[in-house]
């Protein structure tokens, strides 16, 4: 199976005509009638092999881990010889799976051990230098530390990008971007802050603002989704919608137990159908998945209240799935129906209409 990256790189060498390339993306779409232009595409896994290798990876990565902390017994905090043992083996694997075999599951499962280890190695390191312990006074230093390493982080994970190409590098980049800038900021308050929960919610809601409209950028440069760029956008969308989603709805008492309240149970259903809106204007699913969660209890809350409360779970399974069913099912059409009500410079920014 090959990518439209892959298709524009045979162009670029010389290894097929951009005639050729184009007469098989026609053949490629006509055979794809059934499947809606937008129906979000993204490469994860192109046949068994990739699932076999991943698993592989997965355990190769878990034995290095094991063995960094069996070099290091110092309990203070992570062991850095784990982090960079699975940092350097992700690195090197990917030399190979990535750079060589190009593909794409094992490729994101080597991205995450290689920014992960990167992190937790660098984390262990600045702890045991700094003596950070679990006494009290040390809350600052250690948000300045998990900032520090969240930084550097954020430069490996640029490195990987520059190396391999690997469009959820992008969102890893930026989920450490956003670590650092939040834990400055937490450190500059003063953890001891009475309102530090509501402030880290805050920080968080607005990193993911941010992170969306990066997202768009990268969207908004590439509409026919056609290259890497896409796929790109794709990883930043998933990560920016939970940093919107979980504030909203924390905020609103979801998560703070079963009686969240009739009032806040009609936000969380008015919060979701406006998440419905943006999702299908920008054609990007992962706002509705990210909330979904939320809209059961907030369901399940109200069926209970009117006096559903044997069939209260069943119901609230029937109304969501139903919903999402069709949603899928005509989801063209919505969002045709959507994007005419928009200015027509935002149409011409987002991905077209089938």
């Amino acid at each position: 199976m090959y990518s439209q990256e892959d298709l524009n790189s045979a162009v670029a060498a010389g290894a097929i005509s951009s005639d050729a390339a184009n007469a098989l993306r026609a053949h490629v779409a006509a055979q794809r009638d059934a499947v809606p232009a937008d129906a979000e595409h993204f490469r994860l896994i192109t046949g068994f092999n990739d699932i076999f290798v991943s698993i592989g990876a997965v355990i190769l990565l878990m034995a290095m881990a094991a063995i960094g902390d069996a070099i290091w017994s110092n309990n203070n905090g992570p062991s850095p010889a784990s982090g960079l043992l699975v940092a350097g083996t992700a690195w090197l694997l990917a030399e190979f799976f990535t750079a060589k075999r190009r593909m794409a599951l094992p490729s994101i499962i080597l991205l995450l051990g290689f920014v992960g280890g990167v992190f937790f190695g660098l984390l262990g390191v600045s702890i045991n230098v700094a003596g950070v312990n679990n006494g009290p006074g040390n809350e600052t230093l250690a948000v300045l530390l998990v900032a520090l390493s969240a930084l550097v982080t954020a430069g490996a994970a640029w490195f990987h990008w520059r190396r391999f190409m690997v469009p959820i590098t992008i969102a890893a980049g930026t989920a450490a971007i956003a670590a650092t800038v939040i834990a400055l900021i937490v450190a500059a308050v003063g953890t001891n802050n009475q309102n530090m929960e509501t402030i880290v919610l805050s920080l968080v809601f607005v990193a993911g603002l941010t992170i969306f409209g990066f997202a768009m950028r990268w969207d908004m440069s590439d509409p026919r989704r056609e290259t890497r760029r896409s796929d790109v956008a794709f990883w930043l969308h998933l990560l920016a919608a939970p940093m919107i989603a979980h504030p909203i709805f924390a905020l609103l008492g979801v998560t703070d137990g079963d009686n969240i309240g009739a009032a806040a149970a009609v936000g969380v259903l008015a919060v979701y159908i406006v998440f419905g809106l943006v999702a299908l204007a920008v054609d990007r699913r992962a706002l509705l998945v990210s909330a979904l969660a939320y809209v059961l209890i907030a369901l399940t809350f109200l069926f209970r209240e009117f006096g559903a409360v044997e069939l209260n779970f069943a119901l609230t399974a029937l109304v969501i799935g139903s919903a999402l069913l069709t949603l899928s099912a005509l989801w063209t059409p919505i969002r045709r129906a959507v994007v005419k009500g928009l200015p027509g410079d935002m149409q011409a920014r987002l991905p077209a209409t089938a």
